[in-house]
């Protein structure tokens, strides 16, 4: 798995990332590339069928491979990218996301990243050895290095790449849905957001650079359950954002699946019914650039896997 996160822009790994990416969630693929320079993004998104992925750290997400792979094909032919290589963009809760504190960390990433194994080993289910890994520098001075880490089990990082390839492409970057929505914003202004998938809910509070916190729920099948506690996720991370910031947050910027209005940003607003939170858009659905309907998927992680594009 290739960096994810570099001490630039949060979320843009040295060198740019591919200048096209594909999003994958349960009910679909939504794809998007750059035509070039200085162009408007172009969108597509292709739906797979049920069953077809479900995403988590347990065996076998891509529960039928070749309808993946076919749909990969179908959304990144409708955005005609200009290479083979793209940035996949995965759901939260097939990777694990930490912010992790050292006295100091090797400047070199083949010292480092035995260090960063060595601590994860007992802090997720599953063989860190063998497991993708990719980490940025937060913070480094003389007392402190503090880091965010990405783990995802060797296996599942397999079935993803191999289903890109199997669509005629080559996974040049695999980034978590939450931290590329989050590139998507360059901000140096404290900012609490939210990004609700199918399955999960990640609350977030950035300041610049710096990731305060980066938290992913799973969430029930059951509605009353699954928005109580949406909105417990969204009063814990309000309450850090208080205790880390001093001020109680005023707006909450979204990403994530949305509902029958141009913004899911509106729907989500209404769901929750919080009058303390402004809901935004993190990434607002483009007037132009759509090959096809694209769903109820957020632009977001693309737009921020783009925003560090080659």
């Amino acid at each position: 798995m290739r960096s994810i996160l570099s001490k630039g822009k949060l979320g843009s790994p040295p060198g740019g990332r591919p200048p096209a990416a594909v999003e994958l969630a349960p009910h679909g693929v939504l794809a998007a590339a750059s035509p070039g320079q200085g162009q408007p993004h172009v969108y597509a998104f292709e739906p797979l069928p049920a069953g077809a992925f479900l995403p988590g750290i347990g065996e076998h997400n891509l529960l039928k491979p070749e309808a993946v792979a076919n749909a990969i094909r179908t959304a990144l032919g409708q955005v005609a990218p200009r290479t083979r290589a793209i940035t996949l963009v995965v759901p939260d809760t097939a990777v694990r996301v930490f912010l992790l504190d050292f006295d100091s960390l090797p400047s070199h990433a083949a010292e480092a990243v035995p260090v960063l194994r060595f601590r994860l080993r007992k802090m997720v289910p599953f063989d860190v050895e063998h497991a993708g890994l990719s980490y940025q520098v937060l913070v480094e001075n003389k007392t402190e290095c503090r880091v965010l880490a990405a783990v995802v089990p060797g296996p599942i990082l397999a079935e993803y790449e191999a289903a890109v390839r199997a669509a005629g492409y080559e996974p040049g970057a695999v980034l978590p849905s939450s931290l590329a929505a989050l590139a998507a914003v360059d901000s140096a202004d404290p900012m609490l957001a939210v990004n609700l998938g199918e399955l999960a809910l990640t609350t977030s509070i950035t300041h610049g650079q710096d990731l305060l916190l980066y938290r992913t729920l799973d969430l029930p099948e059951d509605p009353a359950q699954r928005l109580e506690e949406v909105q417990r996720g969204i009063a814990v991370a309000s309450a850090y954002y208080e205790d880390k910031l001093g001020a109680r947050p005023r707006q909450l910027h979204y990403a994530g699946i949305g509902g029958s209005s141009q913004s899911a940003a509106q729907d989500f607003a209404r769901w929750i019914d919080n009058p303390e939170l402004t809901v935004t858009d993190l990434a607002p659905r483009p007037e132009t650039g759509a090959a096809t309907a694209l769903g109820n998927l957020s632009l977001a992680g693309l737009a921020g896997a783009l925003a560090g594009a080659a």
